[in-house]
């Protein structure tokens, strides 16, 4: 138990307890008090600042207000807790994020997103093959480096090819996978096992690159991922359960106590049961089904395999069903340069190419596919990151909201990278929410060496367009993408705010496109609570909600925005129940992780990475 620092003021709490009338047991008794905080409540309206909190025996917050009006809850073992002025606030719902899978890639070394030269990633590579078995380990297993930068081969413009990797010393088969998730990089041996050659079709949703010799380069994008990875031996179901506790933990230490998992089938939903039936799940987790562009095009049958999963594991402690996943397009930076945009990509020298990226799902069948799963009761989650995405996403909503008379859907589309200036009222016409992750929203590579010459300034300054959309009305919510981006999640908010965060090296259109703070704790929060049907729960601090709740290391809400970036999560609250305290022992380590992740950013250079090739996210 924590020091009860009204005590050291000289009211120990059965005393004060006794002279307010309230004792231990009794029905205002708190099982816990947070007093001396500044509580950012996310509701709406002025009113007197609340500075103390207190939390009933069931879970659920019992008071709110000043310090002298919840003392009157605090009993004979009530847990009494001095926030010394800092934030108090709703836990950090993460509306778009991939938990598992940063399990599953902290189990594998990873290149951190690195840019590098080709002789530098050789040498990386060399040290990965040596580390994961070496020659004893020849000729079969496989070497699966993760975090791998589609962008990061220097010089700038290198594209990959499987030559570079073909001449490592080695006869195992290499995979390297994109940081991106939508990207993988193999050599000839890893193409010989999965069987791709010149003859070998583009999967739907996906494609095989080939040169201009008709050969496969050894780069697959997006479904076409699936023609090698299906090869790829899977951790043992122990290692991956124990990973992803690992990472879970972390998340908590970082404050989140709610995930929209975003990319869900039968493999990841057996892990969630795994981890619940071990006590290992600290967060509510709202499972997106991930439906395949042929399931798209046939609603009744893609209905019922939802509903088949959700049978099968609705049972689960902590997941929450009635959400589905679609992938409309791919990513926008060159060399991949898959996302679906309305006018094509330019050449890097300002002249239009004949490539609009990839559309894998039209709006027809969207629309038709939204249609019968809201009629069902279910949301649908849209990847939509080029302009032509996004707007097919919105068109598949129209014609499902005319069609079901529906007005309250809460359809949703993720990333939002670039959206015409056309589009952005109907998020509010529509009830579509804009889930955003804001923690890309700075000046580096991806937005400016490998994006502004392929797009040109006028669309470039559509990126990521958070201030126009809300004024237009939108309703934003909030993702961090991990593990496609490090978890960093107070840096995400900062970078929200001022569009540069710790690592940027610019701000990226600030001024047209940053976001107050309070607009960005709100959609971190209460946003992305409604974006999930769980408002009438979590994601402000009043009474009668479930006390998710985090207690930090500052004052969020005053202290210099580049401040933000740095904070540390003291304590964090899942239904009343600690899932985080820092000054216990796990949460201690779990806190050092976190304050890693904080302050060591996937690097962007190969010195960052030489002489740490064992590191990953969950150790």
């Amino acid at each position: 138990m924590r020091p009860a620092c009204w005590a050291r003021r000289g009211a120990a709490p059965a005393a004060a307890a006794a002279a307010t009338g309230s004792v231990s047991g009794s029905r205002g008794s708190a099982a816990l008090v947070i007093h001396g905080a500044r509580v950012f409540t996310g509701t709406a309206g002025g009113g007197a600042p609340v500075e103390a909190v207190a939390v009933g025996r069931d879970g659920k917050i019992l008071a709110t207000g000043s310090g002298s009006a919840v003392r009157r809850h605090i009993g004979r073992d009530t847990e009494v807790v001095d926030a010394r002025g800092n934030t108090v606030m709703s836990g950090i719902h993460d509306g778009h994020v991939h938990p598992l899978g940063a399990g599953d890639r902290s189990l594998r070394p990873s290149l951190e997103g690195a840019e590098t030269t080709l002789p530098e990633l050789r040498e990386l590579l060399a040290g990965f093959l040596a580390d994961t078995g070496g020659s004893d380990a020849e000729p079969d297993r496989w070497l699966v480096v993760e975090d791998w930068n589609p962008v990061g081969l220097l010089p700038t413009g290198s594209v990959p090819h499987h030559s570079m990797l073909d001449a490592l010393a080695t006869r195992r088969p290499v995979a390297l996978v994109g940081g991106d998730g939508h990207n993988l990089w193999v050599n000839r041996r890893a193409l010989d096992i999965a069987g791709i050659t010149a003859s070998t079709p583009d999967p739907v949703g996906g494609r095989i690159v080939k040169g201009a010799d008709g050969q496969p380069t050894g780069v697959l994008k997006d479904d076409a991922q699936d023609l090698v990875k299906r090869h790829i031996p899977e951790p043992s179901r122990a290692e991956l359960v124990a990973a992803c506790a690992k990472v879970l933990e972390l998340a908590a230490a970082s404050g989140v106590t709610t995930m929209m998992d975003a990319l869900v089938g039968r493999h990841e939903l057996e892990l969630y049961q795994a981890l619940a039936a071990a006590g290992k799940l600290p967060q509510r987790i709202v499972p997106a089904i991930r439906l395949d562009a042929g399931q798209t095009k046939d609603p009744a049958a893609a209905l019922a395999y939802a509903r088949g999963l959700r049978k099968e594991f609705e049972g689960v402690r902590g997941l929450r069903f009635g959400m589905v996943k679609v992938f409309l397009d791919g990513v926008i930076e060159y060399p991949a340069q898959t996302a679906a945009l309305l006018e094509p990509y330019l050449d890097g020298n300002g002249k239009p190419t004949a490539n609009r990226g990839e559309l894998y799902t039209s709006a027809a069948d969207y629309g038709r596919l939204t249609a019968a799963f809201n009629k069902a009761g279910w949301q649908l989650h849209a990847h939509g990151l080029g302009d032509r995405a996004v707007r097919t996403a919105l068109d598949g909503y129209a014609y499902a909201r005319r069609v079901t008379g529906q007005r309250d859907a809460r359809n949703a589309i993720a990333h939002l990278q670039i959206v015409d200036p056309a589009d952005l009222r109907r998020f509010a016409q529509l009830g579509v929410a804009a889930c955003m992750q804001l923690q890309w929203a700075a000046q580096d590579t991806w937005t400016m060496d490998a994006l502004l010459p392929y797009i040109g300034p006028q669309r470039h300054r559509w990126m990521y367009p958070a201030l126009s959309l809300e004024r237009a009305g939108a309703r934003l919510t909030g993702g961090s993408d991990w593990p496609v981006d490090a978890l960093q999640v107070w840096n995400q908010l900062r970078t929200a705010i001022d569009r540069q965060g710790a690592y940027g090296t610019g701000e990226l259109y600030r001024k047209l496109e940053g976001l107050s703070r309070g607009s960005v704790l709100r959609m971190h929060t209460a946003g992305t609570a409604w974006q999930l049907r769980q408002e009438g729960l979590t994601g402000t601090v009043e009474v009668g909600k479930a006390a998710d709740l985090v207690l930090l290391d500052r004052d969020v809400t005053r202290c210099p925005v580049a401040d933000i970036s740095g904070t540390g999560v003291r304590m964090t609250l899942v239904g009343g129940r600690a899932v985080h305290d820092a000054d216990s022992a796990a949460g201690r380590a779990a806190a050092a992780r976190a304050a890693r992740a904080v302050s060591g950013p996937r690097p962007s250079t190969y010195a960052a990475v030489h002489g740490g090739r064992h590191h990953n996210c969950a150790h």
